[in-house]
């Protein structure tokens, strides 16, 4: 039996995960970072404190009794040149740690990966990881990207980036509708259940340029119809249904450009059973399953698994 150790230290998330090769099941913790009550996000140092309070916790949470066999950890939000965000040095630095006492080379990689093979796995896709190329989207708080996913030998997934949000993120305008209208931050799940009450039916066109998006009209919307009194119910299933428009005005214009590849769904808001049952009925496609949509440290440890051969 091998069983391999997966950290994420996300912007608003700290996770770990345990893989058991033997059976392929995951069990893993994680914990959300405080965000005050009111606020739209949390600053950077706030973010490592938190991780660095939280993580030891998380780790003993799933690895009671464990000899890993291997240790995967996102180190930073994507592959790309100057992708950096400090709040992942708490997992890279935990894990180089554990490394050094249990005589293993972390396996690092992206918070992006981490995503994609947590969905793979989840929905019974990881063959397509060495099968390539298929199209991945990212949407979550920090990226609304769709992906050309091709394998790799040395990176697993060689990923470039077709289509994104030139300016405002999917999560980013969720969670600012949600804040504006009294929700929680992280406001996601919320606001799905708020737009459930909503018997309103919206015609969203999306806002395209190629295969990149532009959601900041949606905040700007979402606050004139809150002035004008429109109920918050509606104003939330508006966003929902903008959202969705945009990923699916992305999508069609992948397939048109790149044929029929594969498709796959990952990220926070790929949670949203809404938006997820739209898209699937519009294209198929392979969802993650809700508890793996949203940040977590299952993928990291799949990679590490894939890394180290026991996949």
């Amino acid at each position: 039996m091998a069983e391999l150790l997966g950290i994420d230290t996300s912007n608003y998330t700290t996770s770990a995960a345990v893989l058991d090769t033997d059976t392929m099941t995951v069990r893993q913790s994680k914990k959300l970072l405080p965000v005050k009550k009111g606020e739209k996000g949390i600053r950077q140092s706030d973010a490592v404190f938190h991780h660095t309070k939280q993580l030891p916790e998380m780790i003993a949470a799933v690895s009671e009794g464990i000899k890993p066999a291997g240790i995967g950890v996102s180190v930073r939000p994507r592959l790309a040149e100057g992708s950096y965000m400090p709040c992942f040095l708490v997992g890279e630095s935990a894990a180089d740690m554990l490394g050094s006492v249990c005589g293993i080379k972390p396996d690092k990689t992206s918070h992006q990966i981490g995503h994609i093979l947590a969905a793979l796995y989840s929905c019974g896709g990881l063959d397509m990881v060495r099968k390539g190329p298929f199209i991945a989207f990212h949407v979550s708080g920090g990226t609304t990207d769709m992906l050309l996913c091709t394998p790799d030998e040395d990176k697993l997934i060689d990923i470039t980036t077709v289509g994104c949000s030139l300016d405002l993120k999917a999560g980013q305008a969720i969670d600012r509708a949600g804040v504006m209208l009294g929700l929680d931050f992280p406001c996601g799940a919320q606001l799905e259940a708020l737009a459930a009450q909503s018997s309103e039916r919206f015609k969203v066109k999306a806002v395209l340029r190629g295969m990149d998006c532009s959601l900041s009209g949606i905040e700007n919307k979402c606050r004139d119809m809150l002035q004008k009194g429109v109920p918050s119910c509606d104003i939330a299933r508006f966003c929902l249904d903008s959202v969705y428009a945009a990923v699916h005005g992305m999508t069609a214009a992948a397939l048109k450009e790149y044929g029929a590849l594969p498709l796959v769904y990952a990220g926070g808001v790929m949670s949203d059973k809404y938006i997820a049952d739209k898209l699937r009925a519009d294209f198929g496609g392979l969802f993650a399953a809700p508890e793996y949509s949203c940040d977590n440290a299952a993928g990291v440890a799949v990679y590490s698994a894939i890394m180290k051969g026991y996949i």
